[in-house]
Parts: C-alpha cells; sequence; structure tokens
C-alpha cells in the first residue's frame, strides 16, 4: 500500500501558471487594505467557519470574541481578520428548503496572495448502485448551482486506487465530465461483517441451542438409565461435532471479514491521503467532499485512519463527508448491538459447557467487541467531518441542498494565526479548541495537529511524529547500534535512482511477550530524512514495524537484523542522510547522519555506480526488482562497519556500469591509503545486458594490507571521458 502511495502523490496540482504556493515557512502576506497576516516557521494558521443556528454565516465576529486554547492552555492571537469572497448568499435554512439564491459578481480567478483561491475536491468512495446514483445526483445538483465556478473543482475515485478523473479546473463542462465520468467506474465489492449480522446472529442462536440440548441429554444419562446415558453420549458427541463446525464458520468468516476491511481501509484512507497532500501548498481554505457509505476502521488501519487526520488538519483541509447510503431503514449501530449481545450470550454460555471455545483467551471476544464499535461506518464518517473542521451528511436522501452550505464555509470564514506558548517539537499531539463568547454561534475549526518541524511535502505518518522530534533534539542519541548508506544507481531515465540502507540488530528493540495469546509483538519505526544544501527536505522514507510471532520463537527473533530498504529519485547535488530509529516500547533510539553526493551525469554519457562493499550474499528465486541484483544472488552491502581480516582473506565490492552507446569503457581498480596509491590495475568487463548496464562483482584480496583506513576507487573511461566514484573501509586484525 506504500507503494500504491508514493506513485499516487506524482499526481500534482495544476492551477494556475501564477498561482503562488506557500506553506508556514517564515514569510509575510498581505492583503489588499486588510491586517498583515505574518506567518513563522512556528505559527499555526487556523480557519473557523462562524455559523448562527439556523446555519447562516456569522461575519461580524471580533477578535475578542474567540479564544484558541492548545492542550488546554489559552494562547494568544497574533492575527485576525474575516475572509469573504464573491459567490452564493443565503445558503442556510432557506437553501437547504430547496429554494435557488442570486449569484454576488463572480468571484476573480487571479488568486488573492493572502487567501488564495477556493479549492473542492470531489472524491468517490466505492459505492453501491443505488450509493453511486444518489452521490453523482446530488454533485450535479451542486455543480448546477455554481455555474459560474467560483470554486477551483477536481474529481476523484476511489477503489483498489486512486483514480484521478478530472484535475483541479473552473471549466464547468469539464467538471460536470468528470462527476459523469466517475458514476461508470466500476466499483469493488466489499462484504463486511455488519452486513452479515443477521448470519451471525441465526449462528450464535444456533451454537447456543445445541449447547442447550446437549445439556439436557446429558442430565437425564445422569439418571442411571444405561439408554439414556448412551443417547446423551450420541447426541453430546452429534452436537459437539455441529459446535465445532458452526465456530469453525464463524472464524472463517471473521477472518475474512478482517482482512477484506484491512484491504478496504488501506484503499480508502491511502487515497484520501494522496489528494490531501497534493493540497497541503495551497493557500486558502480547501474542502473535501468525500461521498461513501461508510469508513470501517478495522485495528490494524485505525493508525493509518488518524494519519490522515493529521494530514489534513496539517493541510488546513476540511473534510465534508456525505454518507451517500442516504436514509437507512435499519440502525447500523442496532445491528452491532445485536451482534455484541448475541457474542456475550455465547460467551457466557459456552463458560462452564463442554464445548466451551478454547481457541483464545476471553479478552479475544473484547477484541472483536471494540472492533464491531468501529465497524459503525458511520462512525469514520462523522470523526474525519469532525476533527479536521467539516460537517457530516447523514441519513438524508436529497444531499445537493446541504452541499451548497460547503460554499458558504469557503467564501466566508475567519483567518487567525498564533504562536504556541510550547514551542518545543516534541512530537506530541496538541490538541486545538476555539471558543466563542457570544451565545448561539456554532465554530468550525480544526482539532488539533501533531509539533514535528517541516518535512517538506511528504505527509506525516501516526508514526513518524516521536521519530522525527528525536531527529530534531540538538544532540543525536545512540541508544543502540544503528547503520545507515546510501548508494546511486543512474539507471536510464532515474540519474538520480537512489538507494537507501538502514540496518540495526533485531535484539536492540523491545520484543514485547503476551504469555496469555503466546506471541511477541514489536512496535518501532525506522525514519530517514534527506535534506538539500539549504537544509530543506527534499524526501522522506519510512516503515513501521509491527512484528507478530508465536512466543516461543522470540530468541530466534532477537537474533536477527533488521534492514530497511527505500529508493528514491534525487537530482545532483550535495545531501545530508538523517536516519532514526525509534522503539515506541521503550523510548528508546538511535540516530545517524550520512552524506551523500549525486554527481552531473548525462543520459547519453558514460555513467558509473556508488562502490559498495559487499557484506554478505543471498540466493535467491524470487523476482525481485533490485540494483542488487545479481543473477539469482542479493547482494547486501556493508554499511560502515569495519572489515576484519580473521573473517576472511578477500573483501567482495560490487557496482554498475552504464556505457554509452557504442562505447566500449575500460576500467581500473585502485587501492589508495591516504594520498598513497598502494595497488593500480585494470579489469576487464563484461558486455552489456539487455538494458545497457555492466554489473560488476569481485573480490579484493586482503592478505598483503595492514589494518588501517583505506579507500577504494573505481575509474571508467571511454573515448568521450572518464568517470571516477570511491568508497572507505576500515580494516581491522
Amino acid at each position: 500500500m506504500r507503494h500504491l502511495l508514493r506513485h499516487t502523490l506524482v499526481f500534482i496540482l495544476t492551477l494556475m501558471p501564477q498561482m503562488c504556493l506557500y506553506g508556514q515557512d517564515g514569510q509575510e502576506r498581505r492583503g489588499s487594505g486588510q491586517e498583515r497576516i505574518r506567518i513563522a516557521s512556528n505559527e499555526v494558521l487556523l480557519d473557523v467557519v462562524a455559523r448562527d443556528k439556523k446555519g447562516r454565516p456569522v461575519v461580524d465576529m471580533q477578535p475578542d470574541d474567540l479564544e484558541v486554547y492548545e492542550d488546554g492552555v489559552r494562547q494568544p492571537v497574533e492575527s485576525f481578520r474575516l475572509v469573504r469572497r464573491a459567490g452564493r448568499v443565503g445558503i442556510g435554512s432557506e437553501a437547504r428548503a430547496g429554494e435557488p439564491k442570486p449569484l454576488l459578481t463572480p468571484v476573480e480567478r487571479r488568486p488573492d496572495p493572502e487567501i488564495g483561491v477556493s479549492v473542492v475536491a470531489l472524491v468517490y468512495d466505492r459505492l453501491s448502485q443505488d450509493g453511486r446514483k444518489r452521490a453523482l445526483d446530488s454533485s450535479l445538483e451542486y455543480l448546477a448551482a455554481n455555474r459560474e465556478m467560483t470554486n477551483f473543482v477536481g474529481v476523484f475515485a476511489v477503489n483498489l486506487s486512486l483514480t484521478p478523473v478530472q484535475n483541479y479546473t473552473t471549466d464547468y463542462d469539464l467538471v460536470k465530465r468528470g462527476i459523469e465520468k466517475a458514476g461508470v467506474l466500476a466499483s469493488a465489492a466489499f462484504e463486511g461483517s455488519i452486513g452479515t449480522t443477521a448470519t451471525a446472529n441465526a449462528e450464535a442462536q444456533q451454537a447456543a441451542g445445541i449447547a442447550q440440548a446437549a445439556g439436557t441429554a446429558q442430565a437425564a444419562g445422569a439418571g442411571g438409565n444405561a439408554t439414556a446415558a448412551a443417547s446423551a453420549g450420541s447426541a453430546i458427541g452429534a452436537m459437539s461435532v455441529d459446535a465445532q463446525f458452526t465456530a469453525m464458520q464463524e472464524r472463517t468468516r471473521e477472518t475474512f471479514d478482517s482482512l477484506q476491511r484491512d484491504q478496504q481501509g488501506y484503499a480508502t484512507t491511502n487515497g484520501l491521503m494522496a489528494i490531501i497532500n497534493s493540497m497541503r501548498r495551497l493557500p486558502g481554505r480547501k474542502a473535501l467532499i468525500f461521498f461513501s457509505e461508510g469508513v470501517s476502521i478495522p485495528p490494524n488501519v485505525a493508525q493509518h485512519f488518524r494519519s490522515v487526520i493529521n494530514a489534513a488538519n496539517r493541510a488546513n483541509v476540511s473534510l465534508y463527508t456525505v454518507d451517500a447510503a442516504g436514509l437507512r431503514a435499519e440502525s447500523l449501530l442496532q445491528n452491532t448491538r445485536e451482534e455484541i449481545n448475541a457474542r456475550a450470550r455465547r460467551r457466557m454460555d459456552n463458560l462452564d459447557k463442554a464445548f466451551r471455545d478454547t481457541s483464545g483467551p476471553l479478552t479475544k471476544g473484547l477484541e472483536r467487541n471494540e472492533d464491531l464499535l468501529n465497524l459503525n461506518p458511520q462512525n469514520g464518517l462523522m470523526q474525519l467531518a469532525l476533527e479536521t473542521g467539516g460537517t457530516f451528511i447523514g441519513d438524508v436522501n436529497r444531499i445537493g441542498p446541504r452541499l451548497l452550505e460547503i460554499d458558504e464555509d469557503l467564501h466566508t470564514y475567519y483567518l487567525l494565526t498564533y504562536l504556541p506558548t510550547n514551542e518545543s517539537y516534541d512530537g506530541r499531539y496538541r490538541s486545538i479548541t476555539v471558543k466563542t463568547k457570544r451565545s448561539g454561534v456554532d465554530l468550525l475549526a480544526r482539532k488539533g495537529y501533531f509539533a514535528v518541524a517541516p518535512t517538506g511535502s511528504s505527509p506525516l505518518f501516526y508514526y513518524e511524529a516521536l521519530p522525527l522530534a528525536v531527529l530534531n533534539r540538538p544532540q543525536p542519541t545512540r541508544d543502540f547500534p544503528l547503520l545507515a548508506g546510501s548508494l546511486n544507481f543512474p539507471a536510464s531515465g532515474k540519474l538520480g535512482m537512489t538507494a537507501v540502507e538502514v540496518e540495526a540488530p533485531a535484539e536492540a528493540f523491545t520484543f514485547a511477550a503476551d504469555n496469555e495469546r503466546k506471541v511477541y509483538s514489536t512496535d518501532f519505526s525506522i525514519v530517514v530524512l534527506i535534506r538539500d544544501r539549504e537544509r530543506q527536505v527534499v524526501d522522506k522514507l519510512s516503515y513501521h514495524y509491527v512484528l507478530l510471532g508465536p512466543i516461543n520463537s522470540i530468541n530466534a527473533a532477537k537474533k536477527g537484523k533488521i534492514l530497511f530498504y527505500r529508493e528514491t529519485d534525487l537530482p545532483p547535488g550535495r545531501y545530508d542522510i538523517e536516519a532514526v530509529a525509534y522503539d515506541a516500547l521503550n523510548n528508546k533510539s538511535a540516530v545517524v547522519r550520512r552524506v551523500l553526493e549525486i554527481p552531473e551525469m548525462r543520459e547519453e554519457g558514460l555513467r558509473l555506480s556508488s562502490v559498495s562493499i559487499i557484506q554478505r550474499v543471498e540466493q535467491i528465486r524470487d523476482k525481485v526488482e533490485s540494483p542488487f541484483r545479481l543473477g539469482d544472488l542479493m547482494l547486501y552491502p556493508n554499511l560502515g562497519e569495519p572489515i576484519r581480516k580473521l573473517a576472511g582473506k578477500q573483501m567482495g565490492f560490487y557496482f554498475s556500469v552504464y556505457p554509452a552507446r557504442g562505447e566500449t569503457p575500460v576500467l581500473t581498480l585502485e587501492v589508495m591509503q591516504g594520498p598513497k596509491s598502494l595497488v593500480k590495475v585494470p579489469l576487464k568487463l563484461s558486455a552489456p545486458d539487455e538494458t545497457g548496464r555492466i554489473q560488476f562483482a569481485s573480490a579484493l584480496p586482503l592478505e598483503s594490507l595492514v589494518p588501517g583506513d583505506y579507500e577504494l576507487r573505481i575509474s571508467v573511461s571511454d573515448s568521450r571521458g572518464r568517470v571516477s566514484r570511491a568508497t572507505s573501509f576500515t580494516l581491522e586484525p
């Protein structure tokens, strides 16, 4: 899924050539005749919507009418202003009654340098036929009421991947065609356990009946009647088999539901994350209207779901969620309650019966109950809206009039900033509460953010906040060994392709043992920041390691190594690689920093990869695409560990040559100690493979080298020029 997300992020907003993009990065902005809004690097920008009890915008608020609290502590407001754009008026209770309203003077397409433009993303989740029709009809109704197109609108569809149907535009016809196209895209069908509650309850009642019948037969046999006892034994045996098959069927359904809901949850959250992140640097209030028939939040997706909310809050994107199922005939909460009660009755019956389920601890049922509560699809939609300053639209069949309220939020809101009194980038979540002294006024604003330093254009995932706070400390931590390296492989079309590796011993992390469930688990993360010469983050790479295994294999697991591997594409230049490994279970961490140089190269010229020392070799059978794959071997580079002469008589090394067309390059190997050249020998290169690459792996004899620091330099040349790259290594006895 992370691979899918990285590729999805390639889709970039293309609003207008002259549009000014910015983040909270220390700049001053001026509006025409308006109060200046100063944005410092640690200043928090809030857009606040104020409505009266009839849903109409409140436009006469004063700075003293609003109070901002962060983690319960009142914050001094640095700047405050009312933002009003041209657009529909009177969108309140009258609009919900379906009465058409006139337009003000059409909005200018030139963006305000302070408040930017209004941007709306229409996002259609996988929908049933009825849900899709309801979502598209309401979207077209919303569009028809905005023919002047005062907002830039984009259209997206989320299925097993994200489909950008129409890029952001103010062209009415293009948006209309995009909505219609989204209506004919096929949706993958997902059926969750909420939809099978009736079946689950029937199975629960059947299991309870089996247990009760067997108990009655057993009591009759206990009266001393041999015939009755035999009958009881037969009945109990038959009932036991039926009960076991019933339990097997239930476990099969629950397992499949869990895996399916995980897949659905990741597809939805990845799609939302990509859209939100692409809107991040746009100034002004932004809205994402999400049409869905529900977002389930299984345990494996819960934290990823929180990442979406955090990304929206960091990007000042408000989510307006729409339950496209309309007015539901049956209560989802009632379905959930019935299944929980059925499970409780079955568990209590089994406590003193011969057919007690011994497949897991009693807490398994409690975990399932919590899962079921999160499965109410409206819960996820409500949470997305509530925590990002948007609204939830549900249990209505006519959605269009409710969508018109969103325009009012985009065109009338208060923009304010404050400098947090807590200036520490500690990675913790900071809750935001905006209050008003005026009665009869409801406020919409984002609910919080993670206190981390800027990380470039990459989205912030939930597990990255605390590791990034560790990187921000003035003194790097070193609670356990950590190695890192970066190697450039300038393949055709990807001259800046760089492999980043981080390695740590598995025993450095906490393996928590659950003796009741007979399993172990971990919770640690590795995060890498790549900074340019101006210390700006150009890329962020990460992975969250939640390992789970049988408790009897915990010692074997600790003996291994954790290898983090990611690829990125960088332009020529000098970069700082900062890697951190963070163990969430014991709050321990380690930081390592390296320097990477990407030389200037030409696609048509001779090119040479970085030179890597080989740490170990592994035979593989799978088709793995990697610059370190050599035939059926996978080469693992040494990330800076000393080479011990006693461990072997040779030191393996590896690199790739990319010759220019029509040229036959010449290769030279040189070993240097300080300024002194110890060895300089020519080596023969093989013919290029079908991709035009020449892979070279060999070994350097160590007998004649004394312990010390060395440099291995590789040079290739042809009739047009010469290229050299080198790597350092330390030799120990």
